[in-house]
């Protein structure tokens, strides 16, 4: 099974993103994750939100457990679930790598009994660990990130270090869509640089984090020519920094 089976390639179909979407584009792309509510305010305006349709969607986040209220009261603030999203993000964008010596890494599931949710939402996690599934209950990868898999998954799961016969290139082409990841890659790149409107940019690069989230990170030998996830990065870099620069002046420029 392949980890990641984009758009299709130049089809973008981006849509504009709705006042929860943008609220929390903002504030996952802030650190601390907060703001106040008066400044959140003049911040979503540029977006095309308006007061009324924020306060809507503030309430129904915070009911919904995706926002919590400030200390004070004043703003709001990403929960604790988002939290762990904002972490996978940060990854995504700047994932730490180390040289690769040609092992791999192999998760082989040997917990039974389980319901389809249970299997669902571990397929998921071994997902987000940019694991890609070989056959039903083993995974693997080129084992050349540099973080620790989840200790939860010693309870459903057993670890190895692997160095299979086929060779490495064309067993990562079976693993994962790589051309297919590139195209769209580009025509998000492609996409970016025709986006004038402020909410349009926004919905771009709210799809280019979720293509990022998708990226196999493999070692470069193992990547086809001309791989534009560097680029991708360095875009969506470019443009947080751009709107962090927004947000602070919008919170500096009221005390």
């Amino acid at each position: 099974m392949r980890m990641n089976d984009p758009e299709r390639t130049g089809d973008l179909r981006l849509r504009p993103l709705s006042a929860r979407s943008v609220v929390l584009s903002l504030l996952l792309g802030t650190h601390p994750p907060q703001l106040p509510a008066r400044e959140l305010g003049r911040l979503v305006e540029r977006f095309g939100v308006g007061g009324s349709t924020l306060r809507a969607a503030l309430s129904r986040m915070v009911a919904a457990g995706d926002l919590v209220r400030t200390e004070t009261g004043a703003g709001y603030r990403l929960s604790d679930r988002l939290l762990d999203r904002q972490t996978r993000q940060d990854e995504a964008v700047r994932p730490s790598t180390r040289a690769w010596d040609g092992d791999w890494e192999m998760v082989v599931i040997t917990a039974t009994g389980r319901g389809p949710a249970e299997r669902a939402e571990l397929r998921t996690r071994l997902a987000a660990l940019r694991l890609a599934e070989l056959r039903e209950g083993v995974w693997l990868r080129p084992a050349n990130l540099d973080r620790p898999l989840s200790v939860p998954l010693d309870q459903v799961a057993q670890h190895y270090t692997a160095r299979p016969d086929r060779p490495a290139a064309d067993l990562a082409g079976s693993l994962w869509p790589l051309d297919a990841w590139a195209g769209t890659a580009r025509a998000l790149l492609a996409h970016i640089d025709g986006a004038d409107r402020p909410a349009d940019r926004l919905a771009a690069f709210a799809a280019v984090v979720r293509h990022l989230l998708t990226d196999p990170v493999l070692p470069p030998a193992l990547l086809p020519a001309d791989w534009p996830g560097d680029a991708l990065r360095a875009a969506y870099t470019d443009y947080r920094r751009e709107l962090i620069g927004e947000i602070r002046a919008s919170v500096g420029g009221r005390r």
